[in-house]
């Protein structure tokens, strides 16, 4: 265990239902090897059922609700994918304005998959250059953000570091990609 995310608090944010659990759990493991402490963050407390594709996989418990917690209780924040996850997630404001406000904050944010959802509802791509799974690329380039098709994007070209991969084949890169940026 390496010790660059010491003291470090890591918010994943994550709908009720509909995350891809691989993307979930390798992140949050990487943080965790990596001396930092990962929090599950979504719309309300309580369990979360992550799923594997289209099954239902394991369930989770979510320590804090979106409209409870503050960008100051964080040093950076993580989006995993799946479809319904973030599809959910931009309907609902506290999330949408939580995931905002650690670009407003300049922290360092990381997004996998469908995940850039969120991003589009909350106005932040603009500018960006950004991978994502490919059926968001419309969404992406249509708020402005610069999509490309590449197992991991690290964009330091606005108010923060923005990671972002494919699928759950980039994690390796993703996941070595947000320590460092987790990491400062």
């Amino acid at each position: 265990m390496s010790n660059e995310l010491s003291g470090k608090k890591i918010a994943f944010l994550v709908a009720p239902e509909g995350t891809e659990q691989v993307e979930l759990t390798k992140p949050w493991e990487a943080v965790e090897q990596a001396g930092g402490t990962p929090e599950l963050v979504s719309t309300e407390v309580g369990k979360i059922q992550a799923f594997n594709h289209l099954t239902p996989a394991d369930t989770f418990e979510a320590d804090k609700a979106a409209d409870a917690v503050s960008v100051s209780d964080y040093d950076g924040l993580v989006l995993p994918g799946g479809v319904a996850n973030p599809d959910y997630l931009r309907t609902k404001p506290a999330a949408v304005e939580l995931a905002k406000s650690f670009f407003d904050a300049g922290k360092p944010v990381a997004v996998i998959c469908h995940g850039p959802w969120t991003l589009v509802e909350a106005d932040v791509v603009e500018g960006r250059r950004i991978t994502s799974w490919p059926s968001l690329q419309t969404d992406l380039r249509n708020a402005g953000a610069d999509w490309v098709d590449e197992e991991v994007v690290v964009c330091t070209g606005g108010p923060n570091t923005l990671i972002s991969s494919r699928k759950p084949d980039d994690l390796p890169a993703f996941c070595g990609k947000l320590v460092e940026a987790f990491a400062g």
